[in-house]
C-alpha cells in the first residue's frame, strides 16, 4: 500500500502544478485584458452623425440628461430610454438636464421591461422594428459601453450604431479599478453568451 501511496503523490503533484500554471497563465491573461479594457473605454469617441433614434440605457442620471439633450439638438426624431424602473415618469427625469421634456413627450418612449443589458438589448431591438430605425445613437456609460454594443449588436446587425459614453463622476483610484474590473469581467461573460442566463425582461 505504501507504494501505491508513493505512486500516487508524484502524479497529484504534477496535477498541481498543471492547475497551478494553468490558474496563473489565466490571471495574465484577464490583467493583460483588463489593461486593453482601460483604453478602450479611455479612448474619446468621435461625435456621431444624426440618427433615427437615440437609446439611453438607464443606470445613471448621466445618461438620461445626455440623451434629452441630444434629442433637443435634433439629433434624432425619438428616444428611448429602456430599463426605467418603478413607476417613474418623464417629469421626475428631466430635472438636471435643463431640457423640458414635456415639449418632447410625443417623441420619448418609457422602456419598462429590462433588468439586464442583454434586456435593454431586447427591448431596444424590438423598439427600433416598430420604428423603422435604421441607425441609433447609444447612450450609456463609458465603462458600460462595450458590452452594450455587444449585445446590440446581436439583436441589430443590419442597424448602424454610434456610441455615446457617459463618463459618471465620482469613480476614481480604487473604486474605479473594481468598477472596471467587475465590467470588464461581465463583458468577458457577454462574449462567451452567457448573458443569455440571465433573464430578458423585468417581471410584471
Amino acid at each position: 500500500m505504501s507504494e501505491a501511496v508513493h505512486s500516487r503523490r508524484p502524479a497529484t503533484r504534477h496535477f498541481v502544478g498543471l492547475a497551478l500554471l494553468a490558474l496563473l497563465v489565466f490571471l495574465l491573461g484577464w490583467g493583460v485584458g483588463l489593461l486593453w479594457y482601460i483604453r478602450l473605454i479611455d479612448a474619446v469617441a468621435p461625435p456621431g452623425p444624426p440618427a433615427d433614434g437615440i437609446v439611453a440605457l438607464t443606470g445613471g442620471a448621466d445618461r438620461v440628461d445626455t440623451a434629452l439633450q441630444l434629442l433637443a439638438k435634433g439629433q434624432a426624431p425619438r428616444l428611448l430610454l429602456s430599463g426605467i424602473g418603478g413607476g417613474a415618469q418623464l417629469p421626475e427625469l428631466d430635472d438636471r438636464a435643463g431640457v423640458d421634456a414635456a415639449r418632447l413627450a410625443e417623441r420619448i418612449t418609457l422602456g419598462r421591461g429590462a433588468q439586464s443589458t442583454r434586456g435593454n438589448a431586447v427591448e431596444t431591438a424590438t423598439w427600433v422594428r416598430r420604428q423603422g430605425i435604421h441607425s441609433l445613437i447609444v447612450v450609456t456609460a463609458a465603462y458600460h459601453m462595450p458590452r452594450a454594443m455587444l449585445e446590440l449588436r446581436r439583436e441589430l446587425p443590419d442597424t448602424e450604431l454610434y456610441p455615446v459614453p457617459v463618463r459618471p463622476s465620482g469613480y476614481t483610484g480604487w473604486r474605479r479599478l473594481r468598477l472596471l474590473a467587475v465590467e470588464f469581467t461581465k463583458f468577458l461573460g457577454a462574449e462567451a453568451g452567457l448573458s443569455f442566463l440571465v433573464p430578458e425582461h423585468r417581471r410584471r
